[in-house]
């Protein structure tokens, strides 16, 4: 009998980044049934240290994910994944070339790996091989300058990077210059060096408010409006977007600890229906804040604030839009809410993954 292939199941799978030592396990696959919200643990990957940030490839035959180290211990990993049972192999790594390499992405095309360098302030371009491993990167592109907050934002720092909704452009986020880089991809190969992926002398950026600390970013599904979090104001910022262009719409608050500034807010979700926005908070009252998006506008309404675990550094939404699942690095846990489609807001199933200090949840064949 044929094996089902899981996106067309009621199961996905899950992948699962985390803080962890080289010996212990790092990289998690669990089985999700995305009707119950049940899990089921396939698989665990040992051998690379701190693999806080990890992405699937478009068509789900490989993980990327970094090792979040310093200088020489920074590194990208590239893992054979099968999307049948869930299983993972490495393939190779290959050296960062910036030192705390905390967020990773691949162009739907499958042809090259990017890395953000938080402690670099700088991003990696690896060209894929064949076999989906990783090749030495073929391009690092440097940033400058600093920004309004002296403790944080001394230096570029590069948290994370978004493609466009038509993969011609590649979005930046530096939280040390309180800028969004926007950088085209060359979607023709250079003639004389076909592993130049971007076209630095065309970037450009759009500045933010000052002390802002732009950390993660996502596209609405229509792909007219883009979301920001910004981890040191704790506001999203809400944006137009067309060809390439941002246009800062609203400013509001998702961080709701009192006189705000605890400076932790972390990552932002659409649900797939493109009606409500999540964006997560930490450090002061850890929470998931709960917007409703005017779909004419983009414009934000905030409509709830759902109470976590300790410090949610990161969160997804399942396929069908049925859960939203919470990885809580300091409480060592996964949580499981249910999404109401009318009003957005969560409920605690009270359905865990216990996993020591989650980072960063993927599913298959979701970015």
């Amino acid at each position: 009998m044929a094996q089902k292939n899981i996106q067309n199941s009621k199961d996905w799978i899950l992948a699962i980044g985390s803080y962890a030592t080289a010996d212990n396990p790092g990289i998690y696959t669990y089985r999700f049934d995305a009707e119950t919200g049940d899990t089921k643990l396939i698989s665990q990957v040992r051998g690379i240290a701190d693999p806080s940030y990890l992405v699937f490839s478009a068509d789900s035959k490989n993980i990327y994910a970094v090792s979040e180290g310093q200088h020489l211990d920074a590194k990208a990993y590239a893992y054979a994944f099968n999307k049948h049972d869930g299983n993972v192999k490495k393939i190779n790594s290959q050296d960062a070339l910036g030192a705390y390499p905390c967020y990773i992405n691949t162009d739907r095309k499958g042809k090259f790996v990017v890395t953000a360098n938080y402690g670099g302030g700088n991003i990696s371009v690896f060209p894929i091989a064949k076999d989906g491993g990783l090749a030495p990167a073929s391009q690092i592109i440097p940033f400058e300058g600093d920004g309004f907050d002296t403790k944080r934002q001394k230096d570029p720092h590069m948290h994370c990077l978004v493609f466009s909704p038509d993969q011609k452009y590649l979005f930046a986020m530096d939280l040390g210059t309180d800028k969004i880089y926007i950088l085209k991809v060359l979607q023709k190969n250079n003639k004389n060096n076909s592993a130049i992926f971007l076209d630095q002398s065309s970037s450009s950026f759009l500045k933010l408010e000052d002390g802002s600390g732009p950390r993660h970013l996502a596209f609405h599904p229509n792909g007219k409006f883009a979301y920001l979090i910004n981890e040191l104001s704790g506001k999203v910022s809400a944006m137009a977007y067309k060809s390439g262009q941002l246009k800062i719409l609203q400013y509001i608050e998702s961080d709701t600890s009192p006189g705000m500034g605890s400076k932790g807010s972390a990552d932002i979700h659409i649900s797939p229906n493109g009606k409500f926005l999540y964006a997560s908070n930490r450090l002061i009252n850890d929470g998931i804040a709960i917007f409703a998006i005017n779909q004419k506008t983009g414009v934000l309404t905030k409509v709830g604030y759902q109470k976590t675990g300790i410090h949610p550094r990161n969160f997804v939404i399942a396929p069908n839009g049925k859960f939203l699942l919470v990885a809580n690095r300091d409480s060592n846990n996964i949580q499981i809410f249910e999404i109401d489609h009318n009003t957005g807001l969560l409920t605690d199933t009270k359905k865990e993954i216990k996993v020591s200090k989650p980072s960063c949840l993927k599913f298959a064949g979701r970015k």
